[in-house]
C-alpha cells in the first residue's frame, strides 16, 4: 500500500540563548559575505515587525490540500517556525485566521510559506508573523491528499532541513544550519559593530567612497 503521508519526529530545538544572540544579527548583514541560505525575495514578510527567530519544522503540502497543516498544529511547540513547501502552488492560500491562532495559542514563532496566505486583518489581530508569497483570498481545503513532515523541503529555493534556525525580519529569511550558528552570529555582531562605527563617521562630515576605498578605486588611474 502506498503511503500517502509521511511523517518524521518533530526535531531538537536550538538553545533559546543561541536563538537570542541570533536576533540580533541582521540576515542583511550576513548577505554582505554569505550566498546561501536566504530564501528567496518573492517571499516576503505580510506586516513590518521585529526580527523572528525559531527552529524549523518543515512540511511539504499538494495544491489545495492543507490537511497535514491543520494535524502539524497539534504538535509544534512555542519557539517553532514552521516552514511551508507548497510543491509549486501559487494559487491556494494554505495559511489565514484559524491556523494563526491555532499557531500563536501554541506558541509558534513565525510562518514562512512558499506560496500565498490569506486573513491578513486577522494575521495583524494576532500579532503574528508570517513571510509567503503574497496573498490569496483563494483557500486550501481538507482534501486528505497526503503530504510530508519534518523531512527536508525546498522553500524560495532553500532547502530546509527539520532543525534549521530561521531568523526573519522586514528583508527577508535567512536558514541556518544549527552547527553554523556560532560562526554566523560571531562574524555577524562584529560586522555591525563596525557598520555602527563607520555610521558616526558619516555623521561626522567623512565620505563614504574615502571611508569604503571607492575612491581611491576610481582615482587610482
Amino acid at each position: 500500500m502506498i503511503e500517502r503521508y509521511k511523517i518524521g519526529p518533530l526535531p531538537p530545538q536550538i538553545d533559546p540563548d543561541l536563538l537570542e544572540r541570533l536576533r540580533a544579527v541582521e540576515p542583511a548583514t550576513v548577505g554582505h559575505w554569505r550566498h546561501w541560505g536566504f530564501v528567496s525575495g518573492a517571499i516576503a514578510r505580510q506586516r513590518r515587525g521585529p526580527p523572528v527567530v525559531g527552529t524549523a519544522v518543515t512540511l511539504a503540502i499538494p495544491g489545495e490540500d492543507s490537511t497535514l497543516l491543520h494535524h502539524l498544529l497539534a504538535l509544534v511547540r512555542p519557539g517553532d517556525f514552521v516552514v511551508v513547501d507548497r510543491l509549486g502552488d501559487t494559487r491556494y492560500a494554505c495559511w489565514g485566521g484559524g491556523l494563526t491562532l491555532a499557531a500563536s495559542a501554541a506558541g509558534v514563532a513565525g510562518a514562512v510559506i512558499d506560496g500565498p496566505c490569506t486573513d491578513i486583518a486577522e494575521i495583524e489581530a494576532c500579532d503574528f508573523h508570517v513571510w509567503s508569497r503574497g496573498l490569496s483570498p483563494i483557500t486550501t481545503r481538507l482534501r486528505d491528499l497526503g503530504g510530508m513532515m519534518n523531512v527536508p523541503v525546498s522553500c524560495g529555493g532553500v532547502v530546509v532541513q527539520p532543525g534549521d534556525a530561521v531568523i526573519a525580519d522586514d528583508n527577508g529569511v535567512l536558514v541556518l544550519p544549527p552547527e553554523e550558528l556560532d560562526e554566523v552570529i560571531d562574524a555577524g555582531l562584529a560586522r555591525q559593530q563596525r557598520g555602527a562605527a563607520r555610521e558616526a563617521q558619516l555623521r561626522a562630515g567623512e565620505k563614504l567612497g574615502a571611508l569604503s576605498g571607492a575612491s581611491a578605486m576610481v582615482t587610482r588611474e
